[in-house]
């Protein structure tokens, strides 16, 4: 049975490399890796010729950092599809769209981020529907400073949105720490049970 797996985690805590290790697992070399990054400077480049230099020279590369809900489409059904990351897509869908800072519209941002949400549940029905194994990584983006700027709070809502989204849907939802995964589906089942014990207590 196929299935959706969340892995979050914060920068170089190792959730990338874990992701890898997943696909490998149940993909094999049948593996679509969907990298939403766009090389646009040096660092940058540098940054995906290393994760490029690290993954399996057998699995398909596709560099695709908006319409990655049409390559899903494309692909034969029964693939297992890796996409890094979730964040850097919702992060090129918003910095199209011209202005936004200066839009003091809370109607027009509204819309946008349902939009995006949208896309992303559209990226997960495609894959269900198609009967793939879909692997998102994705940064946890709830627990630093908030940002000084409303952009940078747009697009820290609209993760933190995105990501609960699909950790609801998804069938295993781990996060990345220091190189260790944490399996969330577990956690949460022991913490949901240790509160209705104490709620039916007294």
């Amino acid at each position: 049975m196929a299935k959706i797996i969340l892995i979050l985690g914060g920068a170089r805590s190792g959730k990338s490399t874990f992701a890898e290790k997943i696909a490998k697992k149940i993909g094999g070399d049948k593996v679509s890796y969907i990298a939403t990054a766009e090389a646009l400077d040096q660092e940058m480049q540098e940054r995906i010729r290393l994760h490029q230099s690290q993954r399996s020279k057998k699995w398909d590369t596709i560099e695709e950092p908006k319409e990655v809900s049409k390559v899903i489409k494309r692909l034969e059904n029964s693939r297992t599809i890796l996409i890094d990351c979730l964040t850097l897509f919702i992060s090129n869908l918003l910095l199209e769209k011209e202005n936004l800072e200066d839009e003091n519209n809370l109607e027009i941002k509204n819309q946008l981020e349902d939009d995006i949400i949208n896309e992303v549940k559209e990226i997960i029905d495609i894959a269900r529907k198609k009967h793939m194994n879909l692997i998102i990584v994705s940064n946890e983006v709830g627990q630093g400073l908030v940002p000084s700027y409303e952009l940078g709070r747009l697009f820290r809502d609209i993760s933190g949105r995105a990501n609960q989204m699909v950790a609801q849907r998804a069938d295993k939802v781990y996060l990345t720490i220091a190189g260790f995964a944490l399996d969330l589906n577990e956690l949460n089942k022991n913490n949901q049970a240790d509160i209705l014990k104490d709620l039916g207590e007294g």
